[in-house]
């Protein structure tokens, strides 16, 4: 009889059989050493943690179970005692809609009914999810319309790996006992860039990518997952050395002028203390490069003279620049540029030795594109010239 099939040895006897007050433990979320002290804490024996996690991990994260009862190399009385104090909980899907372009957006309910969204986009060769870190965001940038969402809260760990697990479940990607093994990876990215910023929800973010980049679970190496920012200054060299997955900008602007209105975290830290931040990243990180966004509005920042200010500023720092078209929203301010001006943007970066990809819009028809989300039930419509007051359009 092997290790991971023998029976949990006498010390289960002694477990305390004293329920905890006020619910039951979530494992979802909590990193290697969290569970260690989770199992601890209710009575495992130390000497045993150690494995307990290995075994309970592989099952929550590599086989996608949810029901301690399935947990076979553990003994009865042990998956009892787990399920009594413990629970594997995600998400609730409330809806989830798919673009004519094979984009799924999922609205998903967590803790104190409240929603957040995330987003399958899949492609030719690999499929990326796109998943949220707050309930609404603090930022209020301009042409974002999750910015005209008030901040509601910060998504625990849980709530964070729970929307890479409810995409598993829903393309059917968890491997199956006794199936050949497949290699193939439906979610093969995870991108922070959903709703919120992740830099004001560090730890949890940070808690959370650790789950899904371990090795013997989701299994996402840093380089798949990619930490979208508007420019937290403090806490970016803390990102670099403590989660060291790819890096994203939200820049958008070549002028502190242009930026303070669209990006107002700007008017706290703005374009030269960002990028001296930056310049540091690649290194700390380990990471090959920085992806800078820029968001393409029409008449405000798409000029041939932001595209070569925009070349002048990132010199120095290895980069790609995504230019992605305005997702337009119910009341927006902005319109997109026209396809010749983006154009004739991407050239001039590529000249200068950029990689300058335009970003394809993708479920924009069930308003999952970038820039789009919002969850259902927290949106408050705004009149058009509310918003474009409080862009200064007004």
């Amino acid at each position: 009889m092997t290790e991971a099939t023998a029976p949990i040895t006498q010390d289960v006897v002694t477990l305390p059989r004293k329920l905890p007050e006020g619910g039951r433990t979530n494992l979802v979320g909590l990193t290697r050493e969290q569970l260690r002290d989770a199992l601890v804490a209710a009575g495992t024996p130390e000497r045993q943690a150690k494995m307990r996690v290995g075994q309970i991990w592989q099952w929550i994260y590599h086989w996608g179970v949810r029901d301690f009862a399935q947990m076979t190399n553990l003994a009865k009385e042990y998956r009892t005692f787990l399920a009594e104090r413990f629970e594997i909980a995600v998400p609730e899907i409330v809806t989830r809609q798919i673009s004519d372009d094979g984009t799924r957006k999922y609205l998903l309910r967590i803790a104190g009914g409240h929603e957040v969204e995330t987003v399958y986009i899949p492609e030719e060769t690999r499929g990326t999810l796109c998943i949220s870190s707050q309930v609404g965001c603090t930022l209020t940038c301009s042409f974002c319309h999750t910015g005209t969402q008030k901040l509601v809260r910060n998504l625990t760990a849980a709530e964070i790996v729970g929307q890479v697990m409810v995409a598993r479940d829903d393309l059917g990607e968890w491997p199956v006992q006794g199936a050949p093994k497949d290699e193939t990876r439906l979610v093969s990215n995870v991108v922070l860039m959903g709703m919120g910023e992740p830099l004001y929800n560090f730890d949890n973010v940070r808690d959370a990518m650790k789950v899904v980049m371990d090795g013997e679970g989701i299994s996402l190496s840093r380089r798949r997952i990619t930490l979208s920012t508007s420019g937290v200054v403090p806490e970016i060299a803390r990102a670099a050395e403590e989660i060291g997955c790819l890096l994203a900008v939200s820049f958008h602007a070549t002028t502190d002028e242009v930026r303070d209105r669209l990006v107002p975290i700007n008017k706290r830290w703005n374009i030269e203390a960002l990028l001296a931040a930056l310049r540091d990243y690649p290194r700390l990180s380990n990471s090959e490069r920085i992806t800078f966004e820029y968001v393409m509005l029409k008449g405000v920042n798409d000029s041939d003279a932001d595209a070569k200010r925009l070349v002048r500023l990132i010199q120095g720092i290895p980069a790609k620049i995504n230019l992605i078209p305005f997702n337009e929203w119910p009341g927006a301010p902005y319109q997109r540029s026209d396809w010749e001006r983006i154009e004739a943007f991407a050239d001039i970066v590529y000249k200068a030795g950029y990689a300058s990809p335009i970003r394809t819009p993708r479920g924009e028809d069930i308003m999952a594109a970038c820039g789009q989300l919002k969850s259902a039930t927290e949106r408050e419509r705004k009149s058009r010239a509310q918003v474009q007051s409080e862009a200064g359009l007004g």
